[in-house]
């Protein structure tokens, strides 16, 4: 620690006579000149982002709201304005949690270690960055994203060095036309929002949410090939009611609690304005909206702006595309689907998202709404925390309400309003567990036991919940416990499972980001007017059938992650295909809707393909303006 200080010191020192230089005018530096000694101003030839990228003048979260105005930075921080000793202290506890040598990742000792060298190489040469990801896009992928960015979220206001992305708060209402001109790009693709109420499984991290916009964002660069110059990660912080951060002095969003009714809604109207009148055809993708909001705010945008939510829509279609794997594993076409028995485990914005899903997927099979309907009412059957779901329950949710189960239907299988998960599996036999609760363990052993008495040949279990430690179950406990002809697919990464005499337990990963790049680029590409439910259910039904039977049978319903460009390139011409036929194209840059229409299949592979970032470093000529 004396070595730390005496190069404080001397840094000190240093900057003082580096100082000097400058009013003396004796530093040659063509980015500013201070009029003379002592505390005046000092002039700065640059605003906005180049301010807080540049190392000399940047102050991060101590800018002062004056500054912040005059300096085009509002919303290009967090909203609490910090001092240098608050500053200051967040090193130090930053720094004496890496003294601490211990396990900080779910299941990489040095995940969270990884993630800051990674952002110190994004902070300084994005395209190595890029290129980066993308060539170990495998070992990577769980540090930018799940698991690692939950504790990224959970840790944010101590990582946080150099800002990425916008934030629009509360505290900013009746100047968000204005603040979203500070962002520098003039082209804008892809937006992925948050307003950190229901950040993965770990809940209300306010603020520090943005890490997973930023984490989402990454993804769309590596997989789908978007610019990362044309992407925006964005925070509303509308507060939080997570009563350890409002608590703690160092916390960087607005310390007070969160803004409801049409006070919320007001804030999110005016940011949906704002950032479509200057970028008409950007696509915002909602993530991590509580449920309560994730519905009303999709239903609320979605016939209107090219928008769509990941967690409701995105989550829904890997799971479709996994359940329609697990049918052709069990060695049934995928019509078969409507005849499968499913007990899903927890009824939120992504279990209801993929009861909704299914309903549709149903009805596309089948070809008819009403049936479809009926099918997944007596297909599905919903536990929340308060167990079974029937119409018996007062007070019931309404985005829930279509998937209760009639009180005689629940009799007959000697259930009742409100029983027990263990209870449900036992009675029911269902072909899949499935589990979006975001509880961990809740597939205990007493669960698995009573799956297998499941009547399927080849039960499947998927429990789906971010972070690691959300999971339902381990893959371990599903093969051991219910048998090795299980299918298993889990929302984080876990290894596959040595069996014994050569088998191989395979552990698939339903990760999100199969098709979010791929639907994002897909609409970006088509022009599309909005992201229509046949557009999701295309890119679906094109990932559950990207694996070739071989793999299937082997209990492989999802592709390797080092696949994902080519996933996404597939996904992407599906969707496109979609809108086409659904008469939403409007074009992209020189390809009109008409010269879209033409484009054969190849065609369209060969467009998306041509349309995808790569990271190479481009010639660059300077021009004196």
């Amino acid at each position: 620690m004396r070595n730390f200080s005496h190069k404080l010191k001397l840094s000190s020192a240093l900057l003082k006579r580096l100082q000097h230089r400058v009013t003396a005018g004796n530093l040659n530096s063509p980015r500013c000149f201070t009029t003379t000694e002592g505390h005046r101003p000092t002039i700065v030839h640059k605003r906005s982002l180049d301010i807080l990228h540049d190392p000399w003048f940047n102050k991060g979260t101590a800018f002062s709201m004056t500054e912040r105005d005059r300096l085009d930075l509002r919303g290009l921080l967090p909203p609490n304005v910090m001092s240098s000793k608050q500053q200051i202290e967040r090193f130090m506890v930053d720094l004496k949690r890496l003294e601490v040598n211990a396990r900080d990742g779910p299941s990489d000792p040095n995940a969270l270690a990884k993630w800051r060298i990674l952002n110190r190489l994004h902070d300084r040469n994005e395209t190595m960055y890029y290129k980066v990801l993308i060539d170990n896009i495998e070992e990577y992928a769980p540090i930018v994203y799940t698991p690692t960015v939950g504790l990224v979220c959970q840790n944010y206001s101590g990582l946080f060095r150099r800002p990425r992305g916008m934030y629009f708060s509360a505290e900013d209402r009746g100047e968000m036309m204005s603040m979203v001109y500070n962002w520098p790009s003039e082209q804008v693709d892809m937006i992925v929002v948050t307003d950190g109420s229901r950040i993965l499984g770990l809940g209300d991290q306010g603020v520090q949410g943005i890490g997973i916009a930023i984490g989402k964002l990454d993804l769309y660069v590596a997989a789908a090939g978007i610019n990362p110059q044309r992407v925006l990660p964005v925070m509303i912080d509308v507060g939080t009611n997570n009563e350890k951060l409002l608590a703690d002095p160092l916390y960087l969003g607005l310390q007070q609690h969160r803004l409801e009714g049409d006070e919320y809604i007001s804030v999110i109207d005016e940011f949906m304005e704002a950032v479509f009148t200057r970028w008409p055809h950007v696509i915002v993708q909602f993530e991590d909206f509580q449920s309560k909001w994730a519905f009303k705010l999709l239903q609320r945008y979605r016939n209107t702006y090219r928008m769509f939510n990941d967690d409701v829509q995105g989550t829904a279609g890997v799971a479709i595309a996994g359940l329609l794997g697990a049918v052709r594993a069990q060695g049934r076409p995928m019509i078969d689907f409507p005849k499968m028995k499913i007990v899903v485990a927890g009824a939120g914005s992504a279990g209801i998202g993929v009861l909704n899903a299914a309903r549709k997927t149903m009805a596309r099979m089948l070809g008819n709404t009403e049936i479809a309907f009926e099918s997944a009412r007596s297909q599905f059957w919903v536990v929340d925390a308060n167990g079974l779901i029937t119409e018996a329950r007062e007070n019931i949710d309404l985005e829930a309400r279509p998937f209760a189960r009639k009180v005689n239907e629940a009799d007959r299988q000697g259930l009742k309003e409100g029983a027990s998960l263990v209870d449900v599996v036992r009675k029911v036999k269902p072909d899949v567990l499935l589990g979006l609760s975001a509880v961990g363990g809740l597939f205990s052993k007493e669960v698995l036991e009573a799956l297998k008495e499941s009547t399927s040949t080849r039960p499947a279990i998927f429990p789906m919940s971010n972070p690691t430690t959300n999971a339902e179950c381990t893959p371990e406990e599903a093969f051991s416990i219910v048998g090795e002809n299980i299918i298993f697919a889990s929302g984080s990464p876990f290894k596959n499972v040595d069996l014994g005499n050569g088998h191989v337990g395979h552990c698939n990963q339903g990760n999100n980001m199969y098709l979010f790049p791929g639907i994002g680029l897909g609409t970006l590409l088509a022009g599309a007017r909005i992201i229509s439910d046949g557009m999701l259910q295309a890119a679906a039904e094109c990932l559950a059938a990207y694996m070739t039977e071989e793999e299937v049978l082997n209990g492989i319903i999802y592709p390797p992650i080092s696949r994902i460009r080519d996933i996404t390139k597939e996904v992407a011409a599906a969707v496109i295909k979609e809108a086409i036929e659904e008469d939403l194209a409007e074009g992209y840059r020189d390809i009109d809707s008409r010269e879209l229409c033409r484009l054969n299949q190849e065609e369209i592979n060969t467009f998306v393909e041509n349309n995808m970032w790569s990271p190479e470093y481009p010639t660059l000529i300077y021009k004196n303006d």
